[in-house]
């Protein structure tokens, strides 16, 4: 079927356009400016503006987390550690109910390393006595692959071992545990961290450190890694450290919606924001009204003041949330799709105009990854698309004002289930 979306107002994931049409056919964009074919279906767009399908650039996820994150335009998301790698994500990649996802399956940690401390000790999320190895709708899954490392030929060794099982990308822990409350984890050594992040690059990988502090963000820029899942929370910035990040072309995920949330600051005024509370069911709800709250002594200004001055010295930022596979609120204060458009408002705030800040929703993750096909608003791309009322690109709430989502353009009910 052939759609032309018309009248609207066009954000092409870089700029607005002076086009205001947007042809669909089939899973495709098939023109952009121009007039709508004949016999084509209509979407006026008229008061709205089209952008690109948003992406969260850090989450952990499930089918239940991607159908909601596509209920406010999360077209594609970026896992950081899970189990949605390429050999068991068939049944999602043609599920348009769904957003896509990519996954880096499980990083490389020491045993006993981030992210065991996270979890209660009572925590049992199914019921199970043991580990359900079953997914009831997809037969039997395959355990993950868990890279425990304290070693450079423990890790090197792992590498190849997780490019097998379909890791997308290859993940680093770099953290002693002393942002969450448990200082003294164990934690990869830089000769570890090096020598890992060197056999991906071998392997043609795009490498990721998970790291909360100043001191591990220097341990990775010396191992030459590609970017940030997180910013450093420990500290104020300062000007070496901006300067080596950004020397080092790196980008990074600031998550500050998550580093908002281990202050103990919650999700609530979304939750009361009817554009969002409307689409929750109440897990998810209480989930966005609680928060991590392990590090009170945290302050958000100056995590806005380090995104202000990696983005004035050029790094390119990206828009991620570290969302959990399930609604638990012991991991609260963001939820999957409505806190990227929170996200989104954090970085205005920080100091990227709207257009800077979707483009760190859409251009960039796209390119930093590799994702080509989408974040774009192009011919011959991916029909994932987000329809909103009013102008996001001078006013970056109105990212909330969802009136359609198309993923490869199939349309999206936007009702909660």
């Amino acid at each position: 079927m052939i759609t032309a979306i018309i009248n609207g107002r066009v954000f092409d994931g870089e700029h607005v356009l002076e086009d205001t049409t947007v042809v669909l056919n089939g899973t495709r964009i098939a023109a952009v400016g121009g007039e709508p074919p004949a016999g084509a279906g209509i979407v006026d767009a008229r008061g709205g503006t089209l952008l690109p399908g948003l992406f969260d650039a850090h989450v952990h996820t499930s089918e239940e987390a991607l159908a909601l994150a596509l209920r406010f335009g999360i077209t594609t998301e970026l896992e950081m550690q899970g189990m949605n790698t390429r050999t068991s994500r068939a049944h999602i990649t043609e599920n348009d109910s769904l957003a896509d996802v990519r996954s880096a399956g499980f990083g490389i940690t020491p045993p006993g390393g981030h992210p065991s401390e996270l979890m209660p000790e009572d925590f049992n999320p199914g019921g199970h006595s043991e580990p359900d190895d079953r997914d009831d709708r997809h037969g039997p899954r395959e355990m993950p692959l868990m890279p425990f490392s304290t070693t450079p030929e423990e890790a090197v060794a792992f590498v190849p071992r997780l490019v097998e099982a379909g890791s997308d990308y290859i993940k680093f822990m770099v953290d002693d545990g002393s942002v969450e409350g448990h200082p003294g984890l164990p934690m990869l050594d830089q000769a570890t961290l090096t020598a890992g992040v060197a056999e991906a690059h071998r392997h043609g990988m795009l490498t990721i450190a998970h790291t909360l502090t100043v001191d591990a963000t220097r341990m990775a820029i010396e191992a030459g890694i590609d970017g940030f899942a997180h910013l450093f929370m420990d500290q104020p910035h300062t000007d070496e450290i901006i300067e080596l990040i950004a020397a080092s072309g790196a980008f990074v995920v600031p998550c500050i919606v998550l580093n908002a949330s281990m202050m103990g600051i919650t999700g609530s005024s979304l939750t009361e924001d009817p554009r969002v509370g409307s689409r929750l069911n109440e897990a998810w709800t209480n989930t966005l009204n609680s928060s991590y709250d392990r590090y009170p002594q945290g302050k958000l200004a100056d995590v806005l003041a380090s995104v202000k001055a990696l983005h004035h010295a050029g790094v390119d930022l990206m828009a991620g949330t570290d969302a959990a596979p399930m609604p638990l609120p012991f991991l609260g204060g963001v939820v999957h799709g409505a806190s990227v458009h929170q996200e989104l408002q954090y970085l205005v705030h920080a100091g990227l105009t709207p257009i800077e800040a979707l483009r760190a929703a859409t251009l960039t993750p796209a390119r930093r990854f590799g994702l080509e096909d989408r974040g774009r608003i192009a011919e011959g791309l991916r029909a994932d698309l987000l329809l909103v009322d009013g102008d996001p690109t001078t006013t970056i709430s109105d990212t909330l004002n969802l009136r359609d989502v198309w993923r490869r353009g199939t349309r999206t009910t936007l009702s909660a289930s």
